[in-house]
């Protein structure tokens, strides 16, 4: 759905929809939506800014992506709020120019609108979490033999070792060699 601004000069559009996977995409690796997204609200030009539109409003999803750790599926249920603000690029804003604290919440759009599905992505992908995993208690992949150990406890020595000290293991190696 795109909201032209000309349009939008006239009155507000609303929109309630559901949108299937594979319809919008996420850009962002092996990130996938696992059912249709809902969404509801509206998108209105705000007064005394010019071309200024505001899109706000709810988005219920359900995603997946690979587990950080174990590379085994992760869900996650996205269900927010939203209220996005999007000025043109062609009245000089988005310039590459110092912006003040109000503008650094604030998208920018080219042409004569805003497409909605780019508002949704926007909005799924900042109320995902940074780090994806399929649960708090994942133990990940071992990395010396790269067993899931979420499956299966493996028997792997995952020490950490200081190589700044390998030259005096070297030595001490050397030292009983002779004694020997």
């Amino acid at each position: 759905m795109f909201f032209h601004v000309r349009d939008l000069d006239v009155r507000a559009a609303r929109f309630d929809l559901e949108i299937a996977p594979g319809q919008i995409d996420y850009q962002d690796g092996n990130l996938r939506q696992a059912r249709a997204l809902k969404t509801a609200g509206k998108a209105e030009l705000v007064t005394g800014a010019l071309g200024e539109i505001r899109v706000s409003g709810h988005v219920t999803v359900a995603m997946e992506d690979d587990c950080d750790r174990c590379l085994e599926t992760a869900r996650f249920l996205v269900d927010s709020d939203f209220a996005l603000y999007y000025r043109p690029v062609d009245e000089g804003y988005g310039d590459d120019k110092e912006i003040d604290s109000g503008e650094a919440e604030m998208g920018f759009y080219e042409g004569d609108g805003v497409e909605l599905n780019d508002v949704l992505r926007e909005q799924v992908l900042l109320a995902l979490p940074m780090q994806r995993v399929c649960s708090e208690d994942c133990k990940g992949i071992c990395p010396v033999c790269g067993q899931n150990r979420n499956q299966r406890d493996c028997q792997c020595q995952t020490a950490a070792s200081d190589d700044r000290w390998s030259a005096l293991k070297e030595l001490a190696i050397k030292g009983e060699r002779k004694k020997n």
